[in-house]
């Protein structure tokens, strides 16, 4: 989908450096050797629209801040979740797509979770990651659970088919990428949040010129419909607050 690009300072600058962490399907990973996801092809349009060359940096997730406010890169697109301005020392961009955290079950259990206050009963099994949002909700939020932690999202997609948990509860990332899955047919997400979370870009505090441009851009992708398009491209399900 074309764009109009915008004219600005920062555009001298023919470079924009994206850090990045790939991994995270439909975000952003790597197919057939290539980044793909919804920030890879926002990254794009961004670059293309602010007339800069684009460089995506991959980076672990744990550098990422690092490098930015070391300026090693310009902006991270790695879906960032907003932080509160008070206790951050990044400047976000206005939110680009809703996420928060999700509840995936077996398909053989959707009827005992047909209503959204199901999730909060007492002793449901909950899995979760050591150290995950989604960790943190349940010891906050689900005291009455029955939690187990899992290194990762098979480990607990196996203890969902074993019946030793009920639910496992993770970012919307893994739901997502879940509907897109022919492998995990089985398994089912409710696609309610649990909790309220917004992505966007994040920039060092020094560059509130990048920042103005990014807003400008994602303003630009969304009255166009670059965005929408790109997100339905990858996201083949929507955020939903209906029971």
């Amino acid at each position: 989908m074309a764009c109009l690009a915008l004219v600005s300072p920062l555009s001298a600058q023919s470079v924009l450096r994206v850090g990045m962490t790939p991994g995270v399907p439909p975000l952003h990973y790597y197919s057939e050797g290539r980044l793909v996801g919804v920030d890879p092809d926002s990254a794009r349009t961004v670059a293309e629209i602010l007339s800069r060359r684009l460089e995506i940096v991959p980076l672990p997730a744990d550098r990422l801040r690092q490098a930015l406010l070391a300026g090693d890169i310009d902006v991270i697109m790695s879906g960032l979740v907003i932080e509160d301005a008070e206790n951050s020392d990044l400047m976000f961009a206005r939110p680009y797509l809703r996420a928060g955290q999700m509840a995936i079950l077996h398909d053989t259990a959707v009827t005992g979770f047909g209503q959204p206050w199901a999730v909060y009963r007492e002793d449901v099994r909950i899995g979760v990651r050591p150290g995950s949002a989604g960790s943190a909700f349940a010891e906050q939020d689900l005291p009455d659970a029955d939690i187990s932690h899992y290194t990762n999202s098979e480990a607990a997609f196996a203890a969902l088919r074993d019946r030793e948990i009920d639910l496992f509860i993770d970012d919307a990332a893994t739901s997502w990428s879940l509907a897109a899955s022919e492998m995990q047919t089985d398994l089912i997400s409710l696609y309610r949040p649990l909790t309220e979370e917004h992505l966007a870009w994040a920039v060092a505090p020094d560059n509130p010129a990048l920042l103005r441009d990014l807003n400008q851009a994602l303003n630009l992708m969304r009255a166009n419909g670059t965005l929408d398009y790109i997100i339905d491209r990858w996201i083949p399900v929507q955020v939903s607050d209906s029971p």
